[in-house]
């Protein structure tokens, strides 16, 4: 499909864009180019293909909920950039 340089024109002033004469007839290559390959891909058989929302076929990655033991308190400030009386230093919010 060729998209022609006014339509880039109206699409960039209907964005509130400014774009200068060169980088129009770029755009309107590329853009081109992209619709060309789009319709190439409505060309595909896709008959009997159930569609899908998602590229995997995982209905759940979560694991399941185990008890543990916790962490003991200096093994969990180890990392800890800036700590103090045992307890993380944080900035204040408010």
């Amino acid at each position: 499909m060729k998209i022609t340089k006014d339509e880039v024109i109206h699409v960039a002033r209907l964005s509130r864009l400014h774009i200068d004469e060169r980088a129009t007839e770029k755009f309107a290559g590329q853009i081109g180019t992209i619709l060309e390959y789009v319709d190439k891909l409505n060309q595909v058989d896709t008959e009997g293909v159930t569609p899908t929302s998602h590229a995997i076929f995982l209905t759940n990655a979560f694991r399941e909920d185990e008890e543990k033991e916790h962490l003991e308190r200096d093994m969990a400030l180890a990392n800890a950039p800036e700590k103090e009386d045992g307890s993380f230093v944080v900035p204040k919010i408010i």
